[in-house]
């Protein structure tokens, strides 16, 4: 897909965040809008999902691990046809599908749910060698927040992955330095993130996370690559798109009021 089209279906993507989030007045718009311009490549240019084929196995997968961000996820497979437009005001609502962390038995298109921090890579990392067990080559692709790498799970999976040599695992770090407490450097500094991954058995490639040329040739990349898993490094900002939510890690799990709702629809759409 060219790269104009990429930018205005992350666009789209972007203000559907913010509407889900705002309608809901609860949810997680900063990773949210950060990790917009990786999914919009890996689902516009990158995977195989359709929507014929979204209900099925024979298709490459996506695991959203950091589940907290499922308005992306939400906004993402509607912007492909995946999703009725009209459900995603339903987020977070009684009796909605859409809940605050994805439900693979409630929405077609999500392939795991998730929420609890590091359980989506171990699972994204069976499912790898339960395709390279079955004879499919479909790959699996994985999203991990930089604040879940505190999580001791990332780094079993990690092993495992290596060990088994699931050549069609490609993780993706979104790596915004900012967790709900904070900067992570304060927390539990995971840095150097390139050089564990790789001390781990990994196919490293580091990228910046909104440049979607590179993310393209990252994922072109991933898939030459025999005998390791792949972990993409991407640098991001938390709260992409719109100013004053860059950078800022109370806009975690934050819900925009009228007046700032509006003022980042308006600067999303001058853009």
């Amino acid at each position: 897909m060219e790269l104009k089209e990429l930018k205005v279906h992350a666009k789209n993507i972007r203000k559907n965040i913010l509407k889900q989030v705002y309608n809901a007045q609860s949810g997680h718009p900063g990773g949210s809008l950060g990790a917009t311009d990786i999914l919009t490549v890996l689902y516009f240019d990158v995977m195989d999902i359709t929507p014929e084929n979204a209900k099925g196995i024979d298709r490459d997968r996506f695991v959203l691990s950091k589940g907290h961000v499922s308005p992306l996820l939400y906004a993402v497979l509607a912007e492909k046809g995946i999703l009725p437009m009209e459900e995603l005001m339903t987020f977070r609502l009684i009796d909605s599908k859409l809940q605050g962390h994805p439900n693979m038995n409630y929405v077609t298109g999500v392939d795991m749910s998730t929420g609890s921090l590091g359980q989506g890579f171990a699972v994204a990392d069976g499912m790898a060698l339960a395709n390279k067990l079955d004879g499919n080559d479909h790959r699996i692709y994985c999203l991990i927040g930089d604040g879940e790498t505190e999580e001791g799970e990332i780094w079993e999976a990690a092993m495992a992955a290596a060990h088994y040599k699931n050549d069609n695992l490609c993780a993706i770090v979104d790596v915004n330095g900012l967790q709900i407490d904070g900067n992570t450097a304060d927390v539990i500094g995971p840095e150097p993130l390139d050089e564990k991954f790789a001390s781990f058995g990994f196919h490293v490639i580091k990228v910046d996370g909104h440049n979607m040329e590179e993310l393209k040739a990252a994922f072109d990349e991933a898939k030459t690559v025999k005998g390791k898993p792949t972990a993409i490094i991407a640098r991001t900002v938390k709260g992409k798109g719109v100013s004053f939510m860059e950078n800022n890690a109370g806009w975690h799990g934050k819900a925009p009021n009228k007046e700032q709702f509006e003022a980042a629809m308006a600067e999303l759409e001058a853009k």
